[in-house]
């Protein structure tokens, strides 16, 4: 949990560079960001928003009613990001360890690559597709001895996850090329925003991270 509150943390820091915004529209930016089957609930995403309060990473401040609002409706809390914040979302995006590599931080550090530099993107891409040749090598593994002991459906799931991480280590080429290059990777394919692939559901006989 306390993982997951920090990607949380990350993700509110890097939306908050973008403009103030009240919570419920941070909640369904947030939802956009962490993808199927990960909804964020109020009930995570306030006690994230009251640390940050308190450790001065963010401000609140009520919105101004506009004319014609009924005086029995509580103002908006809107928060916007500090200097503090801004410092701290700086040192996060630029760690290039393990963390940066994990699934759910990596999406979010992806969605704000544009907050670094080129030699920061190529440490982090690398480590993630290193990562990910290193479990897609030990699931083969475990792949070839399991197909034999289960049925057609389970061995498709497993199947199934393999090409998902095999599709991601291409995508991961893909990027590092045209990091090296200097060519942005969505020219060369299409107009629209690049973004992670979707994860499949993880399977007991195969790699539980997979």
């Amino acid at each position: 949990m306390a993982r997951r509150a920090e990607t949380i943390e990350l993700a509110v820091l890097g939306l908050l560079h973008e403009g103030p915004m009240h919570g419920y529209e941070l909640r369904k930016r947030l939802n956009l960001m962490l993808g199927w089957g990960r909804v964020l609930s109020y009930g995570s995403l306030y006690p994230t928003l009251k640390k940050m309060l308190r450790a001065s990473l963010i401000e609140e401040s009520l919105a101004t009613k506009t004319p014609g609002t009924p005086v029995s409706k509580r103002p908006r809390i809107t928060y916007q990001v500090t200097e503090a914040g801004t410092r701290e979302f700086e040192r996060l995006m630029s760690e290039v360890g393990p963390t940066a590599w994990e699934d759910d931080n990596f999406d979010i550090r992806f969605a704000f690559f544009s907050s670094t530099d080129m030699e920061i993107r190529l440490r982090v891409l690398e480590g993630r597709r290193t990562r990910l040749q290193e479990r897609l090598d030990r699931v083969q593994t475990q792949l070839s001895i399991t197909q034999k002991e289960v049925d057609r459906y389970a061995a498709e799931l497993q199947r199934h996850g393999v090409e998902s991480v095999e599709r991601e280590v291409e995508w991961l080429s893909e990027l590092i090329n045209a990091e090296r290059n200097g060519t942005p990777h969505h020219q060369s394919q299409t107009t629209a925003p690049v973004a992670p692939p979707i994860r499949p559901p993880a399977t007991p006989a195969a790699d539980q991270k997979l």
